[in-house]
């Protein structure tokens, strides 16, 4: 299986590289990679988010960066995972679905939420649960 892991914080994902997980890809049962995003930004500073149109409170990840870095990553048939609080929660059922697919993607989000033209890019969306992991609230 190949997974891959966009993110403005790819960093955050070596922990995949240690215990169960490091020994999976090891033994070549999965590959993972990370991208960053941010790098496909068309402004100087790199900017990935922007207001919502019409206004509102918040920031919103901008499409154009997560189509540019999906353009550059093979997903013929790739499962597209939005993490998204509002998406459907994950449980044991979806892992053992989605464990028999060769390919998964992944788009992470850090701001208030997505535009919505990105939705156009996957086939599940999908919550970890009721909590925060960064960011204050």
């Amino acid at each position: 299986m190949r997974i891959d892991i966009l993110s403005i914080f790819p960093e955050m994902f070596s922990p995949l590289n240690q215990s169960m997980v490091g020994k999976a890809q090891e033994r070549e049962l999965v590959e993972i990679y990370t991208h960053d995003f941010r790098e496909n930004a068309a402004n100087k500073q790199r900017h990935v988010d922007d207001m919502p149109y019409g206004g509102g409170q918040g920031m919103l990840l901008m499409p154009q960066p997560i189509f540019d870095t999906l353009d550059e990553i093979p997903h013929t048939d790739a499962r597209v995972i939005l993490l998204d609080p509002a998406g459907e929660t994950f449980t044991q059922k979806k892992a053992e679905e989605l464990a028999q697919e060769k390919q998964l993607v992944f788009i992470c989000g850090h701001y208030e939420g997505y535009d919505e033209r990105i939705k156009t890019l996957v086939t599940d969306e999908l919550s970890l649960g009721d909590f925060v992991l960064t960011g204050v609230k």
